[in-house]
């Protein structure tokens, strides 16, 4: 008496390896990452790095950040020559569309005070200008970071 796996239609290797590809789940790849600090005594700079590097191409990575740490914007102060004709937001309206005010979301006070802190240093910088919309406004969405910062 002959298996079930005997009775299997003899299909060509490169199909059973495509029909395996299709289905198996995709995800995204998911390095481990470990905090490095390129700053010196005078403030914190924080990068993170893959752990599944050798040491010495760790170690090529680690001098080159070091050597180009300049290049990086670690706070709004450090884009003061940023053009607002690249990163500047609009909301394209359509003149016909009256648009709607919305309903007032309340927030846990954490989150608040999160979104406070955001703002107000958007603000502080100049990234930010206050515009008035008499006729509507539309809540702040608080979008969390995988480190726990919004």
């Amino acid at each position: 008496m002959e298996s079930e796996e005997d009775e299997d239609v003899g299909l060509p290797l490169e199909l059973e390896r495509i029909i395996a590809q299709e289905d198996r789940e995709m995800r995204p790849h998911q390095e481990e990452t470990e905090l490095v600090d390129l700053g010196t005594d005078n403030g914190k700079k924080e990068v993170k790095i893959g752990t599944g590097m050798t040491t010495p191409v760790c170690e090529e990575l680690m001098a080159l950040l070091k050597n180009y740490q300049d290049t990086f914007a670690w706070s709004y102060q450090d884009m003061p020559g940023l053009s607002s004709d690249i990163v500047q937001h609009k909301l394209p309206l359509n003149p016909e569309c009256s648009p709607v005010k919305q309903k007032l979301r309340r927030m846990k006070p954490e989150t608040s005070l999160k979104i406070k802190e955001e703002v107000k240093k958007q603000f502080d910088v100049g990234f930010l200008a206050v515009a008035q919309y008499p006729k509507w406004v539309a809540n702040i969405v608080p979008i969390p970071k995988k480190d726990g910062k919004v």
